[in-house]
């Protein structure tokens, strides 16, 4: 979502109009204009998890309908750059005009830019359909909406209405079949039909947070991530207004909702954001609001979320109102972003996934990370950083987990959202 100027966001009285105000803080002297877009690609991008909290998810029991050309070359037997897309606000002082074209080299993590996809209004989350074929972004506005993109040529395929406000996190299930959506400024959560093109159809599910009561401080839901559990048949939504995570049974043939439980969290936690381990039988979530982390228990044959204890995000006192966790592939090793601390925290994972062990922080080379995401690899983790409108690149050691900054950072507009490829 838009963070203003105080990055907690949804007290009473703020609602949606808080959501509107970005304070670039300097943006403007660090980023640089965008090329004109680039001409249309001979064959299509390459496959990849669409959304960070993925990456390791068990494989669901369901099918691609639109699997990626045969021969198509594996993403560790392609060399050379690799495209990456980013996600801005076009609504915003200083803000893109689209969603953001680069390319960056998987030995040294450079990046350099290539153009934009124009005609997608403030693309602030981006994901990839598990073919390859399709991207597809919020539009994060006060009448919500999914916008679909074909690849091979950066043709946009056309938007749907989220039938909420200000959408700010989606994702594709991992069958292909369905978009999930999270609108912020209502609360609500949507599913989208996908056709064998890619394209998306009306919405085949709405629903609104109604219970429990908002928080503290909160002046009511604000879903803030709609995922997959490795399962395949739950989806979870994190909204930040009710401390809760909500799970749903997603009915796979007809795209309906149906809610099976509840996981709570402390008051005025204001959880964020989700991850699972590999393993499938656990997961992270970041507490924006009290600035913690907990591991939670999942079970896959019901969908129910336990949350444990809160954790140190080792950012000292306050709030430093984190943003995303991932973990890494093999899950030895976590990663959440701190916005107010302007920093990578980096955690060991231990006893199969039960408990997450703080070991250090590392300045994330730029100002609110707001999002993060490793390459495919896993050799690289990538770092949008709203305020400063720059995109900060690490090595990531595969034994201990290390970063190691990869050159200079890269300029680009309200930078809120970078997916690798």
């Amino acid at each position: 979502m838009k963070d203003g100027a105080q990055p907690a966001r949804g007290a009473s009285g703020d609602g949606w109009s808080r959501r509107r105000l970005v304070t670039a803080l300097g943006a403007a002297a660090a980023m640089t204009t965008v090329p004109a877009p680039v001409a249309p690609r001979s064959e299509p991008a390459a496959a990849g998890s669409g959304t960070a909290p993925q990456r390791g998810s068990t494989t669901p029991p369901e099918t691609d309908p639109t699997p990626s050309p045969s021969g198509s070359p594996s993403l560790s037997a392609r060399s050379g750059p690799r495209p990456l897309f980013l996600g801005t606000y076009t609504s915003v002082e200083g803000g893109g005009k689209g969603i953001g074209l680069a390319s960056y080299d998987p030995s040294t993590g450079q990046i350099t830019g290539t153009g934009t996809i124009t005609g997608v209004d403030d693309p602030s989350y981006l994901a990839l359909h598990p073919n390859g074929r399709t991207l597809y972004a919020v539009n994060e506005r006060e009448k919500g909406a999914v916008t679909a993109v074909r690849l091979a040529d950066n043709k946009v395929l056309g938007s749907r209405g989220t039938g909420g406000a200000g959408p700010c996190h989606l994702s594709v299930h991992p069958g292909g079949r369905w978009l999930l959506s999270a609108d912020y400024g209502s609360g609500s959560v949507a599913v989208h039909p996908i056709d064998a093109s890619g394209t998306l159809g009306e919405r085949t599910a709405l629903v609104t947070h109604s219970s429990p009561a908002p928080g503290p401080g909160q002046d009511g839901p604000h879903a803030h991530q709609f995922v997959t559990g490795p399962d395949g048949g739950h989806v979870l939504a994190v909204d930040l207004g009710t401390d809760t995570v909500y799970t749903y049974r997603l009915d796979l043939s007809k795209g309906t909702l149906t809610e099976v439980s509840q996981a709570q969290v402390r008051p005025g936690a204001g959880p964020r954001h989700l991850t699972f381990h590999p393993g499938g039988r656990f997961a992270y979530l970041a507490n924006e609001v009290d600035n913690t982390v907990a591991v939670c228990v999942y079970d896959p044959a019901t969908g129910r979320l336990t949350p444990g204890d809160a954790q140190s995000t080792g950012t000292g006192g306050g709030t430093s109102y984190p943003a995303q966790i991932l973990v890494t592939s093999d899950g030895a090793y976590a990663f959440l972003a701190n916005r107010g601390h302007n920093s990578l925290t980096r955690y060991a994972v231990e006893a199969g996934g039960a408990r997450l062990r703080l070991l250090d922080t590392v300045p994330v080379g730029g100002d609110f990370p707001r999002h993060i995401a490793f390459s495919p690899d896993g050799a690289l983790l990538f770092a949008a950083n709203q305020r400063s409108g720059t995109v900060t690149v690490f090595h990531v050691d595969r034994g201990s987990g290390e970063l190691r900054l990869a050159g200079e950072p890269f300029a680009s507009p309200v930078a809120v959202c970078a997916l690798p490829l």
